[in-house]
């Protein structure tokens, strides 16, 4: 086939797992194609498949673009449920490359975001009544703010992704608006020098680009502003509880292994009443930590989360333990449970400070410093207590 001709296959990006191949369109690619009643039959190729988000193509100079719907479907409610309880989180990703929303023309706004699906959803569903472009960067399924620190979202990419789809044949202005989180790893003067596209940071959330495009372009105050509201804190806790529930079944098994060590060298019946105090230990720990300090972050005294865990953990473990009748093992074994679950919640609200735009590298790295050897230290000593307390 001759690579130049009309109805040569042209690669676009449509797939979540890489670059769908697929031919013009052309309206007599092929008989069959023809005769299906879908207009998007003919795009698809054994080993591809359309994404449902794609609503149809427009012809340009630079080759067909998938233009893609506003709305989120069903399919796509369900799997943005799915990764945000950090199911296929790694995984969920469309293909990079440009696409289009409403009936752009070569006047038209291009917007720049990252391959992480739920990012470019964000986006999508933002863009209603717009016509623009979006051209997606390869972040290897990362957000713009997490990309753009890692070095993905990033000018070298920006440049090689404008190349690729020869953006300067879709427009005719040498404009970008690329969000203001990923200006960390965006040089608006490198990216002019090497393609001659100007960079202008937009707003940091997705809903406010309307507005800013309404503006002449222009962010205000608010645009700026990072927030972290309680919904915000909120959807994040369910990943932090997933990434954390193999680690804690693992636990669980030798918890209930170690219980039943004793005067008897080793009780099935103490392995599991006292494991099983364990395990509530371990579990206020992990709720306290993962879900109840985020939450509750603005208002839980101390600047490092990992004091904030202590305080919330030291709370939740005292309830949790008098709840469960913890005190029956005596006061070592109560310490114990109240030093393992504390310990518990310490580490996993410190874990929380890659989450937000409270820290900075450089706080989490001396927090760590701080508080790890506090961390490990109550471990050790929570455990020799358990121990000791089945004698």
């Amino acid at each position: 086939m001759n690579p130049s001709s009309d109805t040569a296959p042209k690669k676009t990006g449509l797939s979540t797992t890489g670059i769908s191949i697929m031919p013009s369109m052309d309206t007599s690619i092929s008989t069959g194609a023809a005769q299906n009643t879908d207009p998007l039959a003919a795009y698809e190729k054994p080993g591809y498949k359309l994404q449902s988000f794609v609503s149809h193509f427009i012809r340009t100079e630079a080759g067909d673009i998938p233009v893609i719907k506003t709305r989120p479907g069903k399919d796509d409610l369900f799997s943005s449920f799915y990764v945000r309880c950090g199911i296929n989180r790694h995984r969920y990703a469309v293909a990079p490359g440009l696409y289009a929303v409403g009936s752009p023309d070569k006047t038209s706004e291009v917007l720049v975001t990252a391959n992480f699906k739920l990012t470019f959803d964000h986006l999508r569903k933002e863009l209603e009544k717009i016509n623009a472009w979006i051209l997606v960067l390869d972040t290897k399924g990362v957000n713009v703010w997490c990309a753009a620190s890692k070095g993905t979202f990033a000018t070298r990419e920006l440049v090689a992704r404008i190349k690729a789809v020869s953006l300067e044949k879709i427009v005719d202005h040498k404009q970008l608006i690329v969000p203001q989180l990923g200006a960390t790893g965006v040089s608006a003067k490198e990216v002019k020098k090497l393609s001659g596209f100007r960079v202008i940071f937009g707003p940091i959330r997705a809903k406010d680009i309307p507005a800013f495009l309404n503006n002449d372009k222009k962010a205000d105050k608010h645009m700026r502003q990072v927030t972290f509201t309680l919904y915000e804190r909120f959807i994040i806790t369910p990943v932090e509880v997933q990434i954390v529930l193999k680690p804690a079944l693992i636990a669980a098994l030798i918890l209930f292994v170690l219980s039943g060590i004793g005067p008897e060298i080793f009780s099935f019946s103490n392995a599991w009443q006292r494991g099983l105090l364990c395990v509530s230990a371990m579990v206020s720990g992990i709720v306290s930590g993962a879900v109840i300090t985020p939450v509750l972050l603005p208002f839980v005294p101390g600047r490092a989360f990992a004091l904030k865990g202590m305080i919330t953990g030291s709370i939740v473990a005292l309830i949790i333990l008098i709840l469960s009748s913890a005190a029956a093992s005596g006061a070592s074994g109560f310490a114990a449970l109240f030093l393992f679950s504390v310990s518990i919640s310490s580490y996993l609200a410190m874990n929380f400070t890659g989450t937000t735009p409270f820290t900075s590298p450089s706080g989490v790295e001396k927090e760590m410093k701080q508080y790890i050897p506090v961390q490990l230290g109550a471990l050790v000593l929570a455990a020799g207590l358990w121990m000791y307390s089945a004698f």
